[in-house]
Protein backbone atom coordinates (compact mmCIF):
# COMPACT_ATOMS: atom_id res chain seq x y z
CA UNK A 1 0.00 0.00 0.00
CA UNK A 2 3.16 2.21 0.73
CA UNK A 3 4.83 1.80 -2.45
CA UNK A 4 1.60 2.30 -4.42
CA UNK A 5 1.37 5.72 -2.85
CA UNK A 6 5.05 6.66 -3.50
CA UNK A 7 4.16 5.86 -7.09
CA UNK A 8 1.10 8.22 -7.19
CA UNK A 9 3.34 10.81 -5.76
CA UNK A 10 6.43 10.55 -8.14
CA UNK A 11 3.86 10.84 -10.77
CA UNK A 12 2.45 14.04 -9.89
CA UNK A 13 5.99 15.10 -9.12
CA UNK A 14 7.12 14.41 -12.88
CA UNK A 15 7.52 18.01 -15.04
CA UNK A 16 5.88 17.92 -18.17
CA UNK A 17 7.96 18.58 -21.13
CA UNK A 18 6.13 21.78 -22.62
CA UNK A 19 3.73 23.79 -20.14
CA UNK A 20 0.32 22.23 -19.45
CA UNK A 21 -1.85 24.89 -21.78
CA UNK A 22 -5.11 25.69 -19.97
CA UNK A 23 -8.46 27.20 -20.31
CA UNK A 24 -9.72 28.95 -17.70
CA UNK A 25 -14.17 29.00 -17.59
CA UNK A 26 -16.17 31.58 -15.06
CA UNK A 27 -18.88 33.72 -15.40
CA UNK A 28 -17.01 35.66 -12.33
CA UNK A 29 -14.14 38.49 -13.71
CA UNK A 30 -12.49 37.89 -10.29
CA UNK A 31 -12.31 34.24 -10.50
CA UNK A 32 -10.50 34.83 -13.96
CA UNK A 33 -8.62 37.23 -12.96
CA UNK A 34 -7.16 34.63 -9.85
CA UNK A 35 -6.58 32.20 -11.82
CA UNK A 36 -4.36 34.54 -14.51
CA UNK A 37 -2.67 35.85 -11.93
CA UNK A 38 -1.78 32.26 -10.21
CA UNK A 39 -0.81 30.79 -13.52
CA UNK A 40 1.42 33.68 -14.47
CA UNK A 41 4.24 32.52 -11.91
CA UNK A 42 4.65 29.00 -13.10
CA UNK A 43 6.43 28.33 -16.22
CA UNK A 44 5.37 24.70 -16.37
CA UNK A 45 1.86 26.32 -16.57
CA UNK A 46 0.23 28.80 -19.64
CA UNK A 47 -3.52 30.11 -19.95
CA UNK A 48 -4.12 30.06 -23.46
CA UNK A 49 -7.74 31.13 -23.16
CA UNK A 50 -10.93 32.34 -21.04
CA UNK A 51 -14.58 32.14 -21.28
CA UNK A 52 -17.41 33.51 -19.21
CA UNK A 53 -20.17 31.27 -20.63
CA UNK A 54 -20.70 27.27 -21.47
CA UNK A 55 -21.28 28.01 -25.00
CA UNK A 56 -17.87 30.28 -25.03
CA UNK A 57 -16.18 27.62 -23.62
CA UNK A 58 -17.20 25.10 -26.31
CA UNK A 59 -16.24 27.40 -28.89
CA UNK A 60 -13.13 28.01 -27.22
CA UNK A 61 -12.35 24.58 -26.44
CA UNK A 62 -12.97 23.45 -30.36
CA UNK A 63 -10.11 26.40 -31.48
CA UNK A 64 -7.83 25.98 -28.55
CA UNK A 65 -7.65 22.30 -27.64
CA UNK A 66 -6.43 22.45 -23.84
CA UNK A 67 -4.74 20.29 -22.40
CA UNK A 68 -6.78 20.84 -19.20
CA UNK A 69 -9.87 23.40 -18.66
CA UNK A 70 -11.03 24.71 -15.24
CA UNK A 71 -14.59 24.83 -15.45
CA UNK A 72 -17.22 26.89 -13.67
CA UNK A 73 -20.24 24.54 -12.30
CA UNK A 74 -22.92 27.28 -12.04
CA UNK A 75 -23.27 29.65 -15.01
CA UNK A 76 -26.07 31.20 -16.79
CA UNK A 77 -28.29 29.70 -19.26
CA UNK A 78 -26.16 26.31 -19.67
CA UNK A 79 -24.12 25.19 -16.52
CA UNK A 80 -20.85 23.67 -16.47
CA UNK A 81 -21.63 20.18 -15.89
CA UNK A 82 -23.52 20.72 -18.92
CA UNK A 83 -20.89 22.45 -20.93
CA UNK A 84 -18.59 19.30 -19.68
CA UNK A 85 -20.92 16.68 -21.17
CA UNK A 86 -20.98 18.39 -24.19
CA UNK A 87 -17.13 18.79 -24.27
CA UNK A 88 -16.94 15.38 -23.39
CA UNK A 89 -18.88 14.04 -26.17
CA UNK A 90 -17.23 15.70 -28.76
CA UNK A 91 -13.51 15.29 -27.26
CA UNK A 92 -14.30 11.75 -25.28
CA UNK A 93 -10.06 12.19 -23.83
CA UNK A 94 -10.25 16.18 -22.82
CA UNK A 95 -9.65 16.46 -19.44
CA UNK A 96 -11.67 19.19 -16.93
CA UNK A 97 -11.49 20.11 -13.33
CA UNK A 98 -14.82 21.35 -12.00
CA UNK A 99 -14.48 24.28 -9.69
CA UNK A 100 -17.43 25.78 -7.36
CA UNK A 101 -18.40 27.04 -4.04
CA UNK A 102 -20.73 23.79 -3.72
CA UNK A 103 -19.74 20.55 -1.88
CA UNK A 104 -22.80 18.69 -1.90
CA UNK A 105 -22.35 15.24 -2.87
CA UNK A 106 -25.05 15.05 -5.51
CA UNK A 107 -23.25 17.53 -7.51
CA UNK A 108 -19.85 16.30 -7.16
CA UNK A 109 -21.02 12.98 -8.55
CA UNK A 110 -23.13 14.81 -11.89
CA UNK A 111 -19.66 16.78 -11.90
CA UNK A 112 -17.64 12.60 -12.26
CA UNK A 113 -20.35 11.46 -14.00
CA UNK A 114 -20.18 14.08 -16.29
CA UNK A 115 -16.82 13.56 -17.24
CA UNK A 116 -15.03 16.04 -14.86
CA UNK A 117 -11.83 14.59 -13.53
CA UNK A 118 -11.78 16.47 -10.12
CA UNK A 119 -13.82 18.49 -8.04
CA UNK A 120 -12.04 21.96 -6.42
CA UNK A 121 -13.86 24.22 -4.38
CA UNK A 122 -13.18 27.90 -5.55
CA UNK A 123 -11.89 28.15 -1.56
CA UNK A 124 -8.76 26.18 -1.99
CA UNK A 125 -8.04 27.71 -6.02
CA UNK A 126 -4.70 29.11 -4.30
CA UNK A 127 -3.81 26.38 -2.08
CA UNK A 128 -4.23 23.00 -4.25
CA UNK A 129 -5.24 23.84 -7.71
CA UNK A 130 -2.15 24.07 -9.25
CA UNK A 131 -1.07 20.82 -7.72
CA UNK A 132 -4.14 19.67 -8.78
CA UNK A 133 -3.97 20.35 -12.49
CA UNK A 134 -0.50 18.70 -13.02
CA UNK A 135 -2.11 16.06 -11.58
CA UNK A 136 -5.07 15.72 -13.92
CA UNK A 137 -2.69 16.69 -16.57
CA UNK A 138 -0.90 13.47 -15.81
CA UNK A 139 -4.02 11.14 -15.96
CA UNK A 140 -4.61 11.10 -12.66
CA UNK A 141 -8.47 12.15 -10.99
CA UNK A 142 -9.16 14.29 -7.78
CA UNK A 143 -11.58 14.92 -5.25
CA UNK A 144 -10.93 16.47 -1.92
CA UNK A 145 -10.94 14.18 1.25
CA UNK A 146 -14.17 15.49 3.02
CA UNK A 147 -16.00 15.45 0.00
CA UNK A 148 -14.87 12.04 -1.17
CA UNK A 149 -16.62 10.71 2.20
CA UNK A 150 -19.63 12.70 1.37
CA UNK A 151 -19.96 10.68 -1.67
CA UNK A 152 -19.45 7.24 -0.10
CA UNK A 153 -21.71 7.91 2.78
CA UNK A 154 -24.65 8.46 -0.11
CA UNK A 155 -23.47 5.72 -2.39
CA UNK A 156 -25.76 3.37 -3.19
CA UNK A 157 -28.63 5.44 -2.01
CA UNK A 158 -31.81 6.13 -3.90
CA UNK A 159 -31.60 9.05 -6.24
CA UNK A 160 -33.96 11.66 -6.47
CA UNK A 161 -36.16 11.34 -9.68
CA UNK A 162 -36.53 14.51 -11.64
CA UNK A 163 -39.88 15.16 -11.23
CA UNK A 164 -39.32 14.20 -7.09
CA UNK A 165 -36.88 17.33 -7.64
CA UNK A 166 -39.13 19.65 -9.13
CA UNK A 167 -41.57 18.69 -6.18
CA UNK A 168 -38.72 18.96 -3.66
CA UNK A 169 -37.88 22.26 -5.37
CA UNK A 170 -41.53 23.95 -5.02
CA UNK A 171 -41.39 23.02 -1.62
CA UNK A 172 -38.62 25.18 -1.06
CA UNK A 173 -40.47 27.45 -3.05
CA UNK A 174 -43.02 27.75 -0.20
CA UNK A 175 -46.01 25.95 -1.88
CA UNK A 176 -48.11 23.97 -0.74
CA UNK A 177 -49.63 20.84 -2.00
CA UNK A 178 -52.51 22.21 -4.16
CA UNK A 179 -50.16 24.68 -6.04
CA UNK A 180 -46.80 22.53 -6.68
CA UNK A 181 -50.33 20.32 -8.12
CA UNK A 182 -51.28 23.05 -10.41
CA UNK A 183 -48.06 23.88 -11.51
CA UNK A 184 -47.02 20.14 -12.56
CA UNK A 185 -50.87 19.23 -13.87
CA UNK A 186 -51.10 16.54 -11.56
CA UNK A 187 -53.53 15.78 -8.46
CA UNK A 188 -53.23 16.35 -4.92
CA UNK A 189 -52.87 12.80 -3.87
CA UNK A 190 -49.76 12.46 -6.65
CA UNK A 191 -48.04 15.08 -4.73
CA UNK A 192 -48.54 13.54 -1.58
CA UNK A 193 -46.76 10.47 -3.01
CA UNK A 194 -44.38 12.23 -4.27
CA UNK A 195 -43.20 13.90 -0.87
CA UNK A 196 -43.33 10.88 0.97
CA UNK A 197 -40.96 9.10 -1.73
CA UNK A 198 -38.93 12.33 -1.07
CA UNK A 199 -38.67 11.80 2.98
CA UNK A 200 -37.93 7.99 2.16
CA UNK A 201 -34.81 8.97 0.09
CA UNK A 202 -33.67 11.46 1.78
CA UNK A 203 -34.67 10.03 5.61
CA UNK A 204 -36.41 13.45 6.16
CA UNK A 205 -38.60 14.24 8.94
CA UNK A 206 -40.63 16.71 7.50
CA UNK A 207 -40.77 19.74 4.75
CA UNK A 208 -38.23 21.81 5.62
CA UNK A 209 -35.49 18.94 6.78
CA UNK A 210 -36.31 17.07 3.22
CA UNK A 211 -35.39 21.36 2.15
CA UNK A 212 -32.29 21.53 4.07
CA UNK A 213 -31.10 18.00 3.10
CA UNK A 214 -31.44 18.93 0.11
CA UNK A 215 -29.58 22.45 -0.31
CA UNK A 216 -27.13 20.74 1.86
CA UNK A 217 -26.38 17.96 -0.40
CA UNK A 218 -26.79 19.72 -4.23
CA UNK A 219 -29.58 18.31 -5.25
CA UNK A 220 -32.08 21.61 -5.62
CA UNK A 221 -30.16 25.38 -4.76
CA UNK A 222 -32.76 28.38 -4.26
Amino acid sequence: MVSRFRAVALVVLQMPTSPIRILAVDDHPLILNGVRDLIANHEDLVLVGEASTAKDAIEKYRGLRPDVTLMDIQMPIMDGIEATIAIRREFPTAKLIMLTTYDGDVRVHRALKAGAQAYVLKTLIRTELLTIVRAVHQGLKHVQPDLAIELASHAGGDMLSQREVQVLELIAAGNSNKIIGARLFINEETVKGYIKRIFGKLQARDRTHAVMIGLRRGIIRM
